[in-house]
């Protein structure tokens, strides 16, 4: 009992220093919103407003019907370009704003991390480029940059092999075929060959049995979608059964791990040849030059993985989308093939594709219209502040307090009709003629983490238009209806890329 009065101390002087710390907080934030000029921004509705599963809830429908990107077009045509929500007592601010977008990605770029999310990715990408924040993340683009030079990106021999044997697969009496198909094979035969120096060639086995290449690549697409499933799940991921998921990153590892093994071998034979004065050409392989700078064998492995999974899937995203569009419009096709009548014939150069305007204003029309990241997130490590969104008309400053996630969304950006005009919903090329847009446009996002391989990734989309705008004389699309979104890690269409060719 002689204890009792000590134990109400203690307890007294705990909750004496809660409350000074929370009064000390408010007071240092209220100055703080005071000296920036902040003002509170639209809040979205929730009829569940301590927990918001009512929008969990509204978000797995859109998901599962694949309207997610159409309804929240709508929710920031009705709400506004900036919104704060609550998803789960987490709080959130969503935004189209362009200045916002570039203070999240470049002004204030160290204000905000990655956050929780890096727990959905680790599995599969460890610790690479695109899971990592700070200074590991400094040290992976420092690593992996000098290998997205141009000798490196242009290498359109590769290209063309790979594209001949995409051309086997594509009917030339006019039966339908899904490109979609074909263009995901297509770029992981060619990024495993840049990254690995060997290819899956699934386009080669298409339809031959599985073997070691093939069983890779289907275990590399189901750990992806496994990735959203992690997201979705959140902290409750912990208690899914997921045999399948781990064992299909379990084969992803040991697949690579094979080839990061034999690029550290490959070092140490040019090391010793080169202390013995045989030094011999070498011929530049990705896996290799990395495997230079580092032994670490996770490490290698974790990078190779990232570089795959964006190089994949970036350029046959955009060559999905962009070929759905371009197959209901004759119009442009004609456009296309007068303009790539100027090589008679020929297989381009890296020159020739970079001087085709047209070709351009397409590939960046799609990435406009169906943005293959169409949206992200960022979490504030520490209180920082957006430039717009606050007050009545979202022209104010807005505060945002530390472990606050924003979400920003190209896609919604790329849609709004006070940048891109009345039609910004229509894939429409020719807008890009005078069109120069800043951070109104964001198809590989932004700032120090703008994407190392968006010149691979478009000089390889435009190397395969081009090739078959010169095979066939016509396309004629075989989706009876409008483009519909398919959402995992990139956005790609649901029901393909069904079209009919003419031989030229």
């Amino acid at each position: 009992m002689a204890q009792s009065p000590l134990i109400y101390i203690v307890a007294g002087a705990f909750l004496s220093y809660i409350l000074y710390t929370r009064i000390t907080l408010y007071l240092a934030r209220r100055s703080f919103i005071k000296q920036n000029g902040c003002q509170p921004c639209t809040a979205r509705f929730n009829k569940d407003p301590i927990l918001g599963l009512d929008v969990l809830k509204i978000m797995n429908y859109n998901s599962k019907h694949h309207i997610m990107l159409r309804e929240n077009l709508k929710r920031f045509e009705k709400l506004g370009n900036t919104f704060h929500n609550r998803i789960v007592t987490m709080p959130v601010i969503a935004t189209r704003e362009p200045e916002n977008i570039k203070t999240v990605l470049s002004l204030k770029f160290k204000d905000y991390s990655f956050g929780n999310r890096t727990a959905a990715f680790t599995p599969l990408l460890g610790h690479g480029i695109f899971n990592a924040d700070g200074e590991r993340w400094a040290n992976s683009r420092h690593l992996l940059r000098p290998n997205f030079a141009r000798d490196q990106v242009a290498d359109l021999e590769a290209f063309e092999r790979h594209f001949k044997l995409m051309l086997k697969h594509i009917p030339r009496d006019g039966k339908t075929v899904d490109l979609q198909e074909l263009f995901f094979m297509l770029t992981i035969d060619t990024a495993t060959e840049f990254l690995f120096n060997h290819s899956t060639h699934t386009l080669r086995m298409h339809g031959q049995g599985d073997n070691e290449d093939v069983i890779f690549g289907r275990a590399f697409n189901f750990a992806q979608d496994d990735i959203g499933q992690r997201l979705r799940f959140g902290p409750l991921d912990r208690f899914r059964k997921n045999e399948k998921g781990e064992e299909a990153i379990r084969i992803c590892h040991v697949y690579i791990g094979k080839f990061v093994d034999d690029a550290l071998r490959f070092r140490k034979e040019l090391d010793e040849e080169k202390r013995a004065g045989a030094g011999k050409e070498e011929k530049y392989f990705f896996i290799q030059e990395v495997a230079k700078q580092t032994t670490d064998k996770k490490r290698i492995r974790d990078e190779l993985i990232n570089i795959l999974l964006a190089g994949r899937d970036t350029t046959a995203s955009l060559l999905s989308n962009m070929f759905f569009e371009i197959a209901k419009r004759p119009d442009i096709y004609a456009k296309l093939r007068d303009e790539i009548a100027t090589l008679d014939g020929r297989t381009p150069t890296y020159e020739e594709l970079r001087s085709f305007k047209y070709l351009k204003w397409c590939l960046n029309e799609s990435l406009r219209v169906h943005p293959v990241v169409p949206g992200n997130t960022r979490f504030a490590i520490r209180d920082t502040v957006l430039p717009l969104g606050g007050g009545p008309d979202g022209r104010h400053p807005l505060f945002v307090p530390k472990g606050t996630t924003v979400g920003y969304s190209p896609y919604a950006m790329h849609h709004r009709k006070d940048i891109y005009g009345p039609d910004a919903d229509e894939y429409k090329p020719e807008r890009w003629e005078n069109l120069r847009p800043g951070w109104e446009y964001l198809p590989f996002n932004g700032g120090p983490r703008i994407c190392l391989g968006q010149q691979y990734a478009l000089t390889e989309a435009s190397y395969v238009t081009v090739r078959l705008v010169q095979e066939f004389k016509e396309m004629e699309s075989r989706d009876p209806g409008p483009w519909e979104e398919s959402l995992t890690l990139t956005l790609s269409s649901l029901n393909g890329t069904k079209v009919g060719f003419t031989p030229a």
